[in-house]
């Protein structure tokens, strides 16, 4: 379904009625990365909200970089919440969507009953990440040159992009990239977030995060150290759980559904339940 959220219209896929799990995705995905966690956690018994971020999939894609700012990415969120009555969530996020999530977390505590970080935690551990995280953001700069960018990542079919990434799902994420506004919109959060004085300006001060938190990386993964991702739990004041995926690449919940939809079951059910945030 699409939903105006305070102006930006969101396509959402929204399943399920039992306590609500809001699955953000990454960068260059859609909704559909977390189709095999949306099949898991609704027959547990989970509400799934499953949205396409400003920019990606079939929601709106503002034409201006500033439109995809980190505050920007967290008020469509809690306006998403608020419109669909769910006063928290279970967050779960991949790549950007786990940098997204972090943010709410730190800054709209009450929303967050628990917090999942898969790939990418929060920013400060990722910038912290050292010279190693460095190397394999190299394509982040690349990100940052209009028409450069584009041109890079769509020459020969796509041909970059295909062979860099390793995406599971190359020819669906290609699918949506092929409209040239689409391409320039997913790059914008790139150009709004991380512009290039980000390497060496000091990382924006946030809350601690108060949500029990789980960490999912996978030694393949072609864009983030395990440093940057295990360094998210010297941010928060929670319970801490970290779990390692050997042999997989960026994209475990492809790659590795049955394992990540274990894990991500097995620590959600292990949570206190706050029921009257789910009635």
């Amino acid at each position: 379904m699409r939903l105006d959220v305070n102006g930006t219209v969101l396509e959402v896929e929204d399943n399920g009625n039992g306590q609500p799990v809001l699955l953000l995705h990454g960068w260059p995905d859609s909704h559909q990365v977390w189709r095999h966690q949306i099949t898991a956690l609704g027959e547990a018994g989970y509400r799934t909200i499953a949205p396409d971020l400003r920019g990606f999939g079939h929601s709106d894609k503002p034409d201006t970089v500033a439109s995809y700012g980190i505050i920007q990415q967290v008020s469509d969120l809690i306006g998403l919440l608020d419109l669909l009555g769910v006063p928290q969530a279970n967050v779960v996020g991949h790549d950007w969507g786990g940098a997204i999530g972090a943010v709410l977390a730190a800054l709209a505590p009450e929303r967050v009953a628990s917090l999942t970080c898969v790939s990418v935690g929060h920013p400060a551990a990722f910038a912290a990440a050292g010279w190693e995280q460095r190397q394999k953001s190299w394509y982040m700069l690349l990100f940052q040159f209009p028409g450069i960018a584009e041109r890079w990542l769509a020459a020969d079919d796509f041909a970059n992009l295909r062979n860099w990434s390793r995406h599971p799902d190359i020819d669906s994420v290609i699918t949506h990239l092929r409209d040239a506004a689409a391409l320039t919109a997913s790059l914008a959060v790139y150009r709004a977030i991380l512009p290039p004085e980000s390497l060496i300006r000091p990382p924006t001060e946030l809350p601690r995060i108060q949500a029990p938190t789980m960490g999912i990386w996978s030694t393949e993964d072609l864009a983030v150290t395990e440093q940057a991702l295990t360094g998210t739990a010297a941010f928060v004041d929670a319970p801490w759980r970290y779990e390692r995926i050997n042999g997989i690449g960026h994209w475990p919940q492809l790659d590795a559904p049955d394992h990540v939809n274990t894990l991500l079951l097995d620590f959600l059910t292990r949570l206190p339940t706050a029921t009257s945030a789910y009635s």
